[in-house]
């Protein structure tokens, strides 16, 4: 089983999550398991406090390397530094590394769990990422109030490579940016009714012939024009180009 912890200032974003597919199959079939973690709940501090003013000055508020480490020692039973050594753990930030295919691809073949740390507003302490973390992950160059929708990205597209989260084995096979299809993204797709607006289904893909219709689709199969982007502009750079550290 692989296990996945997350913590958040805003834990009743992932309520509705566990129990959509495929996400809920994977739970039950005990492939994984999900566990949401208030960092305010391992406050000291009046009122749970969890941050504080930056130093420098300027706006907003950064959330604190120790409240962080003291919810990361809770969880887990050993010191905060030492986490990281068996699990890899990641900020959702801007300046992260790029989230594509390929890192869900790996993330969800290595046997460590997983621990997504997700800040809010002007995000973590940097120290978090430096003594607490594997590293720090971006899901685009925008900006998001919290991390709470980058980590839904990331666990979803991690889970459903998991044995057991998919009915039909196949799906992961043939999609976009997978090996099957060069990385390309998958070739358009249609159904029911066979003629709408004037608009008619490819004739190749109801005439039967398969040899034909397995070609359509690899010539159907374009370039994600996200990935391109991130090809000219080069990984850390398309990152950073979100304002607010940690605002993902």
């Amino acid at each position: 089983m692989k296990r996945f912890d997350v913590f958040t200032l805003v834990p009743e974003a992932f309520n509705w999550f566990v129990v959509q597919h495929p996400v809920s199959t994977a739970i039950e079939a005990g492939a994984v398991s999900i566990s949401v973690h208030n960092i305010r709940d391992y406050s000291a501090l009046p009122h749970h406090e969890v941050d504080d003013t930056p130093y420098g000055g300027g706006p907003g508020m950064v959330t604190r390397v120790d409240i962080v480490a003291a919810a990361l020692e809770g969880v887990f039973g050993e010191p905060a530094t030492r986490v990281r050594d068996t699990r890899d753990v990641y900020v959702l930030a801007a300046g992260g590394r790029p989230f594509e295919h390929g890192l869900g691809l790996e993330l969800s073949r290595t046997e460590r769990d997983l621990v997504l740390l997700c800040g809010r507003f002007e995000g973590f302490d940097a120290r978090v990422e430096t003594l607490l973390a594997s590293g720090s992950i971006s899901v685009g160059p925008y900006v998001l109030a919290g991390g709470e929708v980058a980590a839904l990205a990331v666990l979803e597209a991690v889970i459903r490579h998991l044995p057991g989260s998919l009915g039909n084995t196949d799906s992961v096979v043939e999609e976009s940016f997978s090996e099957e299809l060069g990385g390309m993204v998958e070739y358009p797709h249609y159904t029911r009714p066979r003629e709408y607006e004037g608009l008619k289904v490819p004739q190749v893909l109801v005439g039967g012939d398969h040899a034909a219709i397995a070609r359509w689709r690899r010539e159907n199969a374009r370039r994600s024009p996200w990935a391109q982007g991130i090809g000219r502009a080069g990984p850390r750079d398309t990152a950073s180009t979100c304002d607010g550290e940690g605002e993902e």
